[in-house]
């Protein structure tokens, strides 16, 4: 089996092996992978952090032995805490990285960082202050930056920058955690699901204090919450129904 690493800002993880199919995530800089399937022009890959799976461009990741993968994998995170930071690498070039962009493999890959870092886990009442990096960010189907992230990408980019693991897709971060039965139960960090008319999970936001929530819909935004569901403070109705309120930590 083949590994690799993110040697670039971001990288499109495709549905298929083709540039004009569905964006399902983003690779960031510093992630780390396995190789399960490699063609000509596309590696089919399965991501270390969340196990999520799809398409990268060949020419967009360095290789990795099993070896180094295995030694990067057991490093305590460490990831940027800016929302655009510069990786200078061995030839004195400058590369863009993203907010929540990994800093475990500078040694390995030679370059340097001197912007802020964050480590370790932290109180969960700082969720919400991480959230607050990503408003206004714009809706991206698949996205995980402050340049463009979905639902699911938000939730697990606030988690992950607090030390926290959600996975990728909205039905996957609702198995997670136990669920609550009542919205006074929650406390802000808490995450909400919200369904569509089949029932079916479809969207999900980080609830706040005094009934209020953020979440990606259009873009990074700030919504009132009751038992209904959200409740579109600019559109004065409600937008999505929900479904369950989970705590995760």
């Amino acid at each position: 089996m083949t590994y690799g690493i993110a040697n670039l800002s971001i990288i499109s993880l495709r549905i298929e092996p083709c540039d004009t199919t569905e964006l399902i995530s983003q690779v960031l800089y510093g992630d780390i992978f396995k190789v399960i399937e490699k063609r000509k022009k596309w590696s089919k890959i399965r991501l270390d952090f969340d196990r999520c799976e799809g398409w990268i461009d060949n020419n967009q990741y360095l290789e990795i032995t099993e070896v180094d993968y295995h030694s990067l994998g057991q490093i305590a995170p460490t990831l940027s805490a800016d929302l655009i930071e510069f990786i200078q690498d061995a030839n004195d070039q400058l590369l863009t990285i993203p907010l929540g962009s990994s800093l475990s493999s500078l040694n390995f890959m030679n370059h340097s960082f001197d912007g802020n870092c964050i480590s370790g886990i932290k109180p969960k009442d700082n969720l919400i202050n991480t959230a607050f990096l990503y408003r206004n960010a714009p809706f991206l189907r698949g996205g995980k930056t402050p340049f463009g992230i979905d639902a699911p990408g938000f939730t697990q980019m606030v988690y992950k920058l607090n030390g926290y693991s959600l996975y990728r897709t909205v039905d996957q971060q609702a198995k997670q955690g136990e669920a609550l039965s009542f919205i006074e139960e929650s406390e802000p960090g808490d995450l909400a699901f919200f369904d569509n008319a089949d029932g079916q999970i479809i969207h999900v936001g980080i609830i706040m204090s005094d009934n209020y929530i953020i979440h990606s819909h259009g873009k990074v935004r700030i919504d009132r919450l009751d038992h209904s569901g959200i409740y579109n403070v600019d559109k004065k109705l409600h937008t999505h129904k929900l479904r369950v309120i989970k705590k995760i930590i």
